[in-house]
């Protein structure tokens, strides 16, 4: 009889246990641009903290809505990108367990001056794979030239 209970009793255990392993989370939000209007297609990436594993992509809808669900608890990092171009990455985002985590990206109008300070003269740093570039993973490109 004793043998019977703490077979019960372990059983118990292993299914509490596996149920909170299995907990889930989810990142949701909504994206607009620097006139309050919603973006649509919009693509909001959730990578690991470090950002070296993307986890998946998901893409806004017609009212600049995302939710990206099926996560596991944890710590995140989320990209915006709009059109191919990361607009905005936030980093430490923690999601807790069957609760989700509001995440909203509301764009700025970007000054005229910042805009043109992205044509700085000078060298342009580019990473390639050592197989690539003997020698150095930085290679130097001059400004306006495709590699």
């Amino acid at each position: 009889m004793f043998t019977k209970s703490l077979q019960i009793g372990l059983l118990g255990l292993v299914l509490c246990a596996t149920s909170a392993w299995a907990a889930t989370s989810s990142i949701q939000g909504i994206v607009k641009d620097a006139k309050g209007q919603p973006i649509k297609g919009a693509d909001v990436r959730i990578e690991t903290k470090d950002g070296s594993k993307l986890i998946k992509t998901v893409k806004t809808d017609a009212n600049g809505r995302y939710v990206s669900d099926g996560l596991a608890v944890g710590v995140y990092r989320v990209t915006l990108a709009v059109n191919g171009a990361v607009k905005a990455s936030i980093m430490n985002t923690k999601t807790k367990a069957d609760q989700p985590t509001q995440l909203n990206f509301d764009l700025k109008p970007v000054a005229a001056s910042q805009a043109s300070a992205g044509a700085k003269k000078g060298k342009h740093m580019v990473w390639m794979p050592a197989t690539v570039a003997a020698g150095s993973k930085f290679p130097t490109v001059p400004p306006n030239r495709a590699l």
